[in-house]
């Protein structure tokens, strides 16, 4: 990677974009019959998959039912030609527990779980390709999953990434941004609000940055928002005419 030019001195990227433009995103909802929800979304060359099952009774010990609301269980993995490195283990290592675990306290914060109390929302979600933002294609995956189970939510979830390059903020980062370093950051926002359901940064960065930062990523995100709402849109048109209505 040395000796890489991740920004032009015209303010261009690798990969042509400006430093707060999105990668492509296309997604679809319903891909799955057998699930309550399930959606699939690109952005980029990342691909992921979401499936939503619930709410439904508390599997294994009841033990585990909270009185007040309901259990959100989320489980994380990539598929085993996801990236150019085979993995042994494509779920159950200490990665893929950690982006269940984060993908849980996102969720946590959006749904509405007070109105099914005693019972359990199970959020699967598998990378079948991945070229960096990971974690937001997740959020934005499960989302859409979520929403289509009927899951009632506060408001949409949308995530994106953002670095900091050459003095300048970067949204949605691609693999090769990632790769170079440097610091990085992923939010996920409930853009109605401005809530941050979650936010991590996994370098050093001067808290005089972190505002330009942090603001590209929520920029980002508002824009996520606009693209996964015109996708439910559309999904809710399609149903609609499947419908006879």
């Amino acid at each position: 990677m040395a000796g890489l030019e991740l920004l032009s001195d015209q303010g261009y990227r690798v990969d042509g974009r400006r430093a707060g433009e999105l990668r492509k995103i296309q997604a679809r909802m319903g891909v799955f019959a057998q699930a309550d929800g399930s959606a699939y979304i690109e952005q980029g060359n990342t691909k992921a998959l979401a499936v939503v099952y619930g709410p439904h009774e508390i599997r294994g010990s009841r033990a585990r039912a909270l009185p007040d609301r309901a259990l959100v269980n989320c489980q994380y993995s990539s598929a085993t030609f996801s990236t150019g490195e085979r993995k042994r283990r494509p779920h159950g290592d200490r990665k893929s527990c950690e982006m269940g675990l984060q993908l849980r306290q996102t969720f946590e914060a959006a749904i509405l779980t007070q109105l099914h109390p005693r019972s359990q929302i199970d959020i699967y979600v598998q990378v079948l390709q991945a070229d960096g933002g990971t974690y937001a294609a997740c959020v934005n995956a499960a989302t859409l999953a979520v929403l289509d189970a009927g899951v009632p939510m506060r408001d949409f979830v949308c995530a994106c990434s953002a670095g900091f390059v050459d003095s300048t903020a970067l949204a949605d980062l691609s693999h090769v941004e990632e790769a170079a370093g440097g610091p990085q950051l992923a939010l996920a926002l409930l853009p109605a609000s401005g809530q941050i359901a979650l936010l991590e940064m996994d370098a050093r960065l001067h808290e005089d940055h972190l505002e330009s930062v942090l603001e590209a990523a929520a920029r980002a995100a508002r824009d996520v928002h606009t693209l996964l709402d015109r996708v439910v849109r559309q999904h809710v048109r399609e149903a609609s005419v499947l419908l006879g209505d």
